[in-house]
């Protein structure tokens, strides 16, 4: 599915979301891919062909936050080598985090509620749902499509983004 938020500071910014059971892996990641620059300095160089920076910021279950970007790689040929900044919680703090149930659990037992979705946020969440719902619902010809358990989704939702001219990077919470 394809989301666009309508205000100034995101205006013409894609947000994909992709969703399902028994994919390739069970991850909750967001990654923000950074726009090329509008124009290459090196011509005729491989630096033209750049992969584009990404910062990947990992929900569950291996809880941390990569930022992937290119950089020259040291002696007088352009080389651009991939670099990658990791932080992982568990390595960090040297202790894994709570499970979900038992950090809702604690928050609920302490009173802490910021954890929990407030009614304006769920219904805001349904508003775009719904629609979607509906839709599914009225064409018995496009339903949704169906995918092999254990792979990226169904080809449809490649077909989505590749029309935009990206593409779809595998899942990554992966060590």
């Amino acid at each position: 599915m394809k989301l666009a938020i309508e205000n100034w500071r995101w205006a013409g910014v894609p947000f994909y979301l992709r969703t399902g059971k028994a994919l390739a892996a069970k991850c909750s990641e967001i990654v923000i891919q950074f726009k090329q620059a509008p124009l290459t300095l090196f011509h005729e160089t491989p630096v033209e062909r750049l992969v584009p920076n990404d910062l990947t910021v990992n929900i569950q279950p291996r809880e941390g936050i990569c930022l992937r970007f290119g950089a020259k790689v040291p002696g007088p040929v352009m080389r651009i080598g991939d670099v990658e900044m990791k932080f992982k919680y568990a390595d960090y703090f040297q202790a894994e985090p709570s499970n979900g149930y038992e950090t809702l659990l604690y928050d609920c037992m302490i009173g802490d509620a910021s954890l929990f979705q407030r009614a304006d946020n769920i219904e805001a969440g349904w508003r775009i749902v719904q629609p979607i719902l509906d839709a599914w619902a009225e064409d018995r010809i496009n339903q949704i499509p169906i995918y092999p358990a254990g792979s990226e989704g169904p080809a449809e939702a490649d077909a989505l983004i590749e029309r935009d001219a990206r593409h779809w990077r595998p899942i990554g919470c992966k060590d």
